[in-house]
């Protein structure tokens, strides 16, 4: 994925600048990592081979190593009894004292078998177990830009999840807290980002005040979702991401897939019901998969941080305007099938969007989020290293609607046949959120900054939730916080995720 900071001439040019000369460079780097990657890919495919040839290879050089010392010895002995015969008669010296004298070693039987076992684990060491660290190398080396001084030990990386139409996803595991692990069963937590995000989302803070290490700390088994399509997520059992058909897939698909493999891989592994936390776009595919009474059979709890299910009154002039001009539409007549915020197509639309009067986009961030109160320009420049990332066009096209129509339906196809033929109906089923039981725990936070997640949107849904049993809904609303604080806000410890881990205690 190209940088954020590396783009030329896009929108992104008023948000961060870079030279000719280190774009250059950049690309370079790019193209050194993509050889390194390319070779560790097939390191990794050949661990096998790889491993019984370092093997044999190892024990080969130290047989041929004991082979040449033995023969160097011999021609010393014979050397030796040369000039024993020349000295016996003069000096009488013993042969073992002229040994002795050349301190010529001996080979035994014991070193030979020791070394050659030694060599073997070598071999095995470099063969298998290494190939396994290249292949998690990728992953591991962005966490380590964010862990600071966190114990690496403490993660085990890339398990993968296959969804039950095809995709592999990764998920990453925190299993215990920075001070090492604590006695009894940790309940786990499972934390599913936003739109054109990753797992990245939840480590963008100090470990001191990310929630994911808050959680860790605390006693919870933490596991981080990576949605289809985004960095670590990009495989599947036949499809390529240069095909149109691994991006056929809306956010409904999410709901139907992606979400129950994820919830019941967690669960199997922990052993026990989980919490979850979503943020954005993770509020939405909950909620949906709530309303259908999905999940709720390995669920705890659930964190809804800017919780997003209506989304007709948004005031996110990019979001809105880029709906109300079909700019996802265009781009997926073009052809394009992966929506991808840093290409030359996405990138020239929302240039023409920038131009338009009254719109802002000298801050691309706030321009799509709202005003954000609470963030550290170091913070910012993490996430514009990761994010956005790429999704499906069909994805955006499904939000779009959403935002025209006011509504929380499934996708529409824009003609009856395709309707009735995916639906058996003419028009979209649409998600009813007063069937979301009432009895599930629900901690639901937002923002009155937000532009996404806007607060009268908001408060449809909680109109909604009105029937929900009291002792099960805990509502926050912060005046001040916007889409962004919720996960890269300095005070959201205290303000937000100190409370969230107070109300999954009483769970």
């Amino acid at each position: 994925m190209q940088r954020l900071r590396s783009s030329g001439s896009s929108i992104w040019g008023n948000l961060v600048s870079t030279p000719r000369l280190k774009r250059k460079a950049s690309n370079s780097w790019a193209a050194v990592q993509d050889a390194f990657f390319s070779t560790k890919d097939t390191f990794e495919r050949n661990k096998v081979v790889f491993t019984v040839g370092t093997s044999i290879a190892s024990v080969a050089t130290a047989w041929i190593g004991y082979s040449l010392r033995y023969y160097h010895e011999t021609r010393i002995d014979q050397r030796l009894e040369t000039i024993e015969k020349a000295m016996r008669n003069s000096n009488n010296l013993e042969h073992s004292e002229l040994r002795e004298i050349a301190g010529s070693g001996s080979i035994s039987a014991p070193a030979c078998f020791a070394t050659a076992g030694t060599t073997l684990i070598i071999g095995y060491g470099l063969g298998w177990r290494s190939g396994k660290w290249y292949a998690n190398r990728n992953f591991r080396k962005e966490q380590m830009k964010l862990l600071g001084q966190v114990n690496p030990r403490a993660w085990q990386i890339l398990f993968q999840v296959t969804t039950q139409d095809g995709y592999i996803l990764s998920m990453q595991r925190i299993p215990e807290g920075r001070s090492g692990k604590t006695p009894g069963k940790r309940p786990p937590v499972l934390l599913q980002h936003g739109l054109m995000m990753d797992g990245i989302t939840w480590l963008l803070l100090p470990p001191d005040q990310s929630l994911t290490f808050l959680l860790a700390d605390n006693g919870f088994d933490v596991w981080l979702a990576n949605t289809g399509g985004s960095k670590y997520s990009r495989g599947h059992t036949s499809l390529s991401p240069n095909e149109p058909a691994y991006w056929d897939w809306s956010w409904d698909e999410l709901v139907a897939y992606d979400l129950p493999a994820t919830f019941q891989y967690v669960h199997d592994k922990a052993g026990q019901k989980l919490h979850y936390v979503g943020h954005s776009l993770g509020t939405l595919i909950a909620l949906a998969a709530f309303s259908k009474h999905q999940l709720l059979n390995v669920l705890r709890s659930t964190a809804l941080l800017c919780p997003i299910a209506y989304m007709g009154q948004i005031v996110s002039p990019l979001a809105k305007i880029s709906a109300d001009n079909f700019l996802a539409e265009v781009i997926y007549w073009l052809g394009i099938n992966e929506f991808n915020p840093r290409g030359a197509a996405v990138i020239k639309l929302l240039k023409d969007i920038c131009n338009k009067p009254g719109v802002d986009c000298t801050n691309l961030l706030t321009a799509f989020t709202g005003h954000n109160c609470c963030l550290n320009s170091s913070t910012v420049d993490v996430f514009l290293d990761h994010e956005p990332q790429s999704t499906a066009t069909k994805s955006m096209i499904h939000l779009a609607q959403m935002i025209r129509e006011g509504s929380i339906a499934m996708y529409d196809y824009n003609d009856e046949v395709e309707n009735i033929k995916h639906y058996g109906q003419p028009t979209p089923p649409v998600y009813n959120m007063t069937s979301i039981p009432n009895d599930l725990p629900f901690f639901l936070s937002y923002g009155g900054a937000d532009a996404l997640a806007d607060v009268k949107d908001v408060k449809l849904l909680l109109d909604n939730l009105k029937d929900h049993d009291g002792d099960k809904l805990v509502v926050q609303y912060r005046d001040d916080y916007a889409h962004a604080d919720y996960v890269m806000g300095q005070n959201a410890k205290q303000v937000v995720y100190d409370p969230l881990m107070a109300f999954f205690r009483l769970q």
